[in-house]
């Protein structure tokens, strides 16, 4: 029986490379993010793509609306593995200068978005009998630098929440793991982080030879769901081999 897996901003970046991934590992994939073009042509070019994959399943999702978390959980069926991936970075801005509207969307997303769509799933999980949560964070939430406040604390958050439900979820059949990445070059997030700014955007990614992708995170993702259903691997913090920590980076 081939299992279930939904991904969360899987309309780009490290959600379309999971959502690939997990396909020609054979799982079924439910594709949910806001921009649903972006997700059918996923789907499309995955069933085109690889014909050992299961069914790839586009559905529209804000992770921030109740109203569309619940439309996705009446959508679908079983679930046995969650990859809580959607949010992101806003700002560079220091605490002095926070925009706090930006920090609102910040933890709206990377915090509230998380719980409301684990929620939401987690009896189907349970019921798989074999169920996992994975959530995507970053090192940002383990090691804090200067100007990244707001996403250091939204990932943070985020941490603590997938700790706690290791806790809360220990007597139950679902596995609870987190991956933490450091720099990861994908097309969106730091244009996203910029406002669409490209040249601020491409600034931190200046003299880095090689900077993680969004496969190497989908990676860690596929490993970490296909071990053993006994082994849980707690958390993964990966960076490309330049990196010593989010603020030590050796540029050429």
């Amino acid at each position: 029986m081939r299992k279930t897996a939904v991904v969360t901003g899987a309309s780009s970046g490290i959600g379309a490379a999971t959502a690939r991934r997990l396909a020609a590992e054979g799982f079924h994939v439910v594709l949910a993010a806001r921009r649903r073009d972006r997700l059918e042509a996923l789907a499309k070019e995955i069933a085109e793509g690889e014909p050992g994959a299961g069914r790839v399943v586009p559905i529209a999702l804000d992770v921030t609306s109740q109203e569309s978390v619940d439309a996705l959980a009446a959508a679908v069926g079983g679930c046995h593995v969650l990859v809580n991936n959607a949010g992101g970075a806003l700002g560079l801005d220091p605490v002095a200068n926070a925009d706090l509207g930006e920090w609102q969307k910040m933890y709206d997303s990377n915090v509230l978005g998380l719980v409301r769509v684990t929620k939401a799933l987690l009896p189907k999980l349970i019921e798989s009998g074999a169920g996992h949560v994975v959530n995507v964070t970053s090192l940002a939430a383990h090691f804090p630098y200067e100007g990244g406040a707001g996403y250091n604390a939204a990932k943070h958050a985020a941490y603590a929440v997938n700790e706690v439900m290791r806790l809360e979820l220990v007597a139950e059949p679902v596995r609870v793991t987190e991956i933490a990445p450091g720099m990861v070059k994908t097309e969106e997030f730091s244009l996203v982080r910029f406002h669409g700014d490209a040249e601020k955007a491409a600034k931190p990614y200046e003299g880095v030879a090689e900077p993680l992708v969004a496969e190497d995170v989908a990676d860690c993702v596929a490993w970490v769901v296909t071990r053993p259903p006994h082994v849980n691997i707690d958390r993964i913090d990966v960076q490309p081999r330049v990196q010593a920590a989010p603020y030590k980076l050796h540029r050429e």
